[in-house]
């Protein structure tokens, strides 16, 4: 029996699902064959080499690719698992399936695309391609056909107007949460959000006052701390919708999402009662002030410098690319308190509190001067570089009381900053799957609706296909870390193929506009702009494909 849409949906979904079952243990054969052959590049003296794992950087950016597939298509079968045993696993959810596994498994064994003019190769590790079994080779031939993509978006034509195109496997509950943020995000930031990115205006402070009513800024907090206690795959459903409306709404919550992280890590218990309450309300809005001009991911680098005085600390330096900094009320600051480091050890984390701006006067505390860095998207919250000349620090405010565990202390926040990246990401590619999925039915040419050429449909029914993958495994990151279960690893993973999905879908959802999308009046100009962001922020992608190989090989 052929995988083809035009199979009685039945038979095609008990075929599909032992065929997937059935490929899955080859990818996840080769990518063990795969990491050993790195392990034996860089492996020095029986331990693994920095310096070698540097020379062999395309292998190994490769194998996180490889490890990225391996693990996005078995979350793909968990989900279609589940989707089965609720009686919810439909003709729509088959075919994301089946062209999924027939994409990804062409690719695995042709070439995995980590970028434009980068292809992730088994060759590039050694690894000899052999014959694929009769389930995956059934897959990659019949799998992402055209008609499979044409008959996936007719489907999506008679679905259009639900949150997602196909079931995402979530609870109800997670789903009421979806529909408010859905509601939200078409009624008070999708009429506006792109004359907000036209006039590079700040995001309202009546939208950040809603969202605060909403319990967006506390949804993760604990209740004992005037949060709503909730998991982290409510805080990716409702990033995802945010930034389905626009990626600086939805990167709001970020700010207190890796302020509250922090300070649970690595706050003392006043510490917590003073400020986790703050940020659960909305009263106190934070940014992260990491990053410096010349250090970039380096942090371990990080110059800036906090003195101890008898009144508390003073910090001197210079920052950079600090989202919405001039607004907010307290600044995470990372800065050396051992002048005798010259690397991560004697960094130290500050809850530096300051003064909020108003446009004439953006940075009215005393020690700090700023400026706006202008940018191509992303612009809600805006960027700044900072300037810190005796910039006065409380003693009392120094994360943990203990210098020196600043480095630490940001490490713990890293999964659910990526998580919450990969959530984002995911809405940012929904937002152009639908702008350009409307702009191809409203759109005539030659006598038809642009969605009538095959080449278009094939274009959205992917989009749709690659949006599902990223989910379920920006899914899955947040069930491991909601588990108490380690999942730095899975999170760099989402990350990674989420910024990936998010870019291919704003250009091509600009493509499918033609000329206009080039327009800055379309509103696909501004998405393929935001979406740019993804694949460098919060670890840019080729720092964190090195960061997922080097954990591979623990």
């Amino acid at each position: 029996m052929a995988l083809d849409a035009r199979t009685p949906t039945a038979p095609l979904l008990d075929d599909l699902l032992t065929l997937t079952a059935e490929a899955l243990p080859e990818v996840e054969a080769l990518f063990a064959e795969a990491r050993e052959a790195l392990r034996g590049m860089v492996t020095v003296g029986g331990k693994i080499s920095g310096a070698a794992l540097e020379e062999h950087q395309f292998a190994a950016h490769s194998l996180s690719w490889l490890a990225t597939y391996t693990e996005a298509l078995r979350q793909m079968r968990a989900w279609a698992g589940r989707l089965q045993e609720a009686g919810s696993f439909g003709e729509m959810e088959g075919l994301l399936l089946q062209i999924a596994y027939g994409e990804y498994l062409s690719q695995i064994r042709g070439g995995i695309p980590m970028s434009q003019g980068e292809m992730a190769r088994l060759q590039d590790l050694g690894v000899a391609l052999p014959a694929p079994g009769a389930a995956a080779a059934r897959l990659m031939a019949e799998g992402n056909t055209p008609a499979a993509r044409a008959r996936l978006v007719a489907l999506m034509r008679d679905n259009h107007g639900r949150a997602t195109f196909g079931a995402t496997g979530l609870d109800e509950e997670l789903e009421m949460i979806r529909d408010q943020f859905r509601r939200y995000a078409e009624e008070k930031v999708i009429p506006f959000a792109h004359q907000w990115h036209l006039n590079d205006e700040l995001i309202p402070m009546g939208i950040i006052q809603e969202l605060a009513e909403m319990g967006v800024f506390g949804l993760t907090i604990p209740e004992e701390f005037g949060g709503f206690g909730l998991s982290k795959a409510s805080m990716v459903v409702v990033s995802e919708e945010l930034s389905r409306g626009y990626i600086g709404v939805g990167s709001l919550g970020t700010r207190s999402e890796i302020a509250a992280e922090l300070i649970l890590c690595g706050g003392t218990p006043e510490q917590k009662a003073k400020w986790l309450p703050r940020l659960a309300s909305g009263e106190t809005l934070p940014t992260a002030v990491f990053t410096e001009p010349n250090t970039g991911s380096d942090l371990g680098s990080l110059r800036t410098r906090a003195v101890r005085t008898d009144e508390g600390w003073e910090v001197t330096g210079n920052k950079t690319w600090i989202t919405h900094a001039a607004r907010t009320h307290v600044m995470t600051l990372l800065a050396r308190t051992d002048p005798e480091t010259s690397d991560y050890r004697g960094l130290s984390m500050f809850l530096a509190e300051k003064t909020p701006g108003t446009d004439a006067a953006p940075f009215p505390t005393p020690g700090m001067t700023g400026g706006e860095i202008e940018v191509l998207g992303y612009r809600g919250m805006k960027e700044y570089e900072l300037g810190f000349d005796g910039f006065k620090v409380a003693a009392d405010n120094l994360l943990g009381g203990v210098p020196g565990q600043g480095f630490k202390q940001l490490m713990q926040t890293f999964e659910s900053a990526r998580i919450q990246t990969g959530a984002r990401a995911i809405g940012v590619a929904q937002s152009a799957l639908e702008t350009g999925m409307k702009y191809a039915q409203d759109r005539k040419q030659f006598g038809k609706s642009l969605i009538e050429f095959p080449r278009i449909a094939s274009k959205l029914a992917m989009m749709a296909v690659e949006i599902m993958v990223a989910r379920q495994l920006t899914y899955f990151s947040a069930w491991q870390k909601d588990h108490d279960k380690r999942c730095d690893l899975e999170a760099g993973m989402a990350k990674l193929l989420g910024a990936r999905v998010a870019w291919a879908s704003a250009d091509n959802a600009l493509q499918i506009h033609g000329g206009n999308g080039f327009a800055l009046e379309y509103q696909i100009s501004r998405i393929l702009c935001d979406a740019r962001i993804l694949n460098i922020f919060e670890g840019a992608a080729e720092i964190q494909a090195q960061v997922i190989a080097r954990r591979l090989l623990d």
